[in-house]
């Protein structure tokens, strides 16, 4: 996605839904948000809190609700920005500026503002997932005591790298050569993508 500085300079940066994308920016200014920049794209907050985001994509355009999935939707204009990844957020979509019913746009706007001012949102899950130990690391462990106790003093994060790399090989001469290079690393107790860090 290309940087951008400002609301106009992304507009201008969307020629073919620019007339829609002025109508949305005018819609959101209207109310009491502020207007600013985030991941290239013009992001509408309230008390430093995400609410919504418009944006133009190759075939539509559109406002983005971060927590839409508490919007009662009445007119059903709202859909899943991506089904099966993102919990909360929503999207509305046009195809052109004479698809934008500016009421209803208006009516979804002050509900999101309200249920941020209430503070709903969708909590990210912090919970620990578990850690499946592909059989050709267990049998390692077996092999080499050593190697098993340098791992269980990874952390979590650190193990699981290491179980989805030898797990989601799908050759046993790939699992393989994959387990060769990994056993130095558990040695020496670093993980699998450290040296890619704080670059």
């Amino acid at each position: 996605m290309e940087k951008v500085n400002s609301v106009e300079e992304y507009i201008e940066s969307h020629d073919k839904f620019k007339e829609g994308l002025e109508i949305l920016r005018k819609l959101m200014i209207a109310t009491e948000m502020e207007e600013t920049i985030k991941w290239s794209i013009p992001t509408y907050t309230i008390n430093g809190k995400n609410v919504c985001g418009i944006g133009a994509f190759k075939n539509h355009f559109g406002i983005w609700f971060f927590n839409g999935v508490f919007l009662k939707d009445e007119h059903n204009l709202l859909r899943n920005a991506q089904d099966g990844k993102t919990k909360a957020m929503r999207q509305m979509i046009f195809n052109t500026h004479n698809d934008i019913q500016v009421d209803k746009v208006r009516q979804y706007l002050k509900e999101a503002i309200a249920n941020q001012k209430a503070g709903l949102e969708v909590k990210p899950d912090r919970r620990k997932k578990e850690t499946i130990l592909p059989l050709e690391l267990k049998e390692m462990f077996e092999q080499n005591k050593k190697i098993k106790e340098a791992f269980s003093k990874l952390t979590g994060y650190k193990q699981r790298e290491y179980c989805e790399y030898i797990g989601s090989a799908r050759r046993d001469a790939t699992k393989a050569s994959r387990l060769v290079k990994i056993l130095p690393m558990i040695e020496q107790g670093i993980g699998l993508n450290d040296k890619y860090k704080n670059c």
